[in-house]
């Protein structure tokens, strides 16, 4: 009975130390920014304009794609890691079919300056972005995209804007559905009591009223492809999953479907 006892409390403690070990370092676990100097200079083989927007206590770092007699604009926000220098790649995808981008760094990634300490920071800063959008394009022209933990500011911001599209890569149920599927020795009621960027978009995407479009690939190892079928049964409005068979978490690119598909939404 005392070997048992000592087993059960040496249990006890290192799940409690564990449980507090993730919440004063969750930061840490679920982001992965590349800081850059304020002097860097981005390069790339095309247009783009750099933006610097102040927000409560930092300066968001943002870079604006140029298209060639431009449709509207794309807000884009991008995934857990890197910097602009890097997520800048992928304008071409958006330039080429007739839109501007507008892609903004998260506090402390790039030359975006602060630290994030909780979600609501997230939030409050992808609305300043949104509202300067508006100040340069029709609000009709604005298609917000989100890809994989930026889907969530996306699903976010959309129920309380009226974008023209919603387009979601790899979304996940909330990342509080994500976190328990990536650490399932962890009490269930314990983790929700301490993530503090449960990022809730199971409660929030039933009020978007703009078409919703969804990419998830089928070998997603990060989120499940479960997550978007999920989510799909939420949305009220006009939706479509588009299913990429045998895609991963960062590939989705890589596949002929994901560029049919974009070039039928963003006609």
């Amino acid at each position: 009975m005392m070997i048992l006892l000592k087993v059960t409390f040496a249990v006890v403690v290192s799940v409690a130390l564990g449980c507090g070990l993730f919440y004063f370092k969750q930061e840490g676990i679920i982001f992965y920014p590349e800081p850059l100097r304020p002097d860097f200079k981005y390069s790339f083989p095309f247009r783009f304009e750099e933006i610097t927007l102040p927000v409560d206590g930092a300066e968001i770092n943002a870079l604006l794609f140029k298209a060639d007699n431009p449709k509207g604009v794309i807000l884009y926000f991008h995934g857990n890691a890197g910097n602009l220098q890097g997520w800048g790649e992928i304008a071409p995808e958006f330039t080429s079919r007739g839109y501007d981008i507008l892609i903004p760094d998260y506090r402390g990634f790039g030359k975006s300056t602060g630290k994030l300490k909780h979600e609501d920071m997230l939030h409050g800063d992808a609305a300043h972005v949104y509202n300067y959008l508006k100040e340069r394009y029709p609000e009709n022209q604005i298609i917000l995209y989100g890809r994989s933990i930026g889907t969530g500011m996306a699903v976010y911001l959309a129920k309380s804007v009226k974008p023209r599209l919603l387009i979601l890569e790899t979304p996940f149920f909330s990342l509080l559905d994500t976190a328990k599927y990536h650490h399932p020795y962890m009490p269930q009621k314990l983790l929700t009591a301490i993530l503090k960027y449960p990022l809730r978009m199971d409660l929030w995407i039933s009020d978007v009223s703009c078409p919703v479009y969804l990419f998830h690939g089928t070998k997603d190892d990060i989120v499940p492809y479960s997550s978007s079928e999920r989510l799909l049964t939420l949305i009220k409005t006009e939706k479509k999953l588009v299913t990429i068979p045998g895609g991963g978490h960062n590939n989705l690119s890589d596949f002929s479907l994901y560029h049919e598909q974009l070039d039928l939404i963003l006609r």
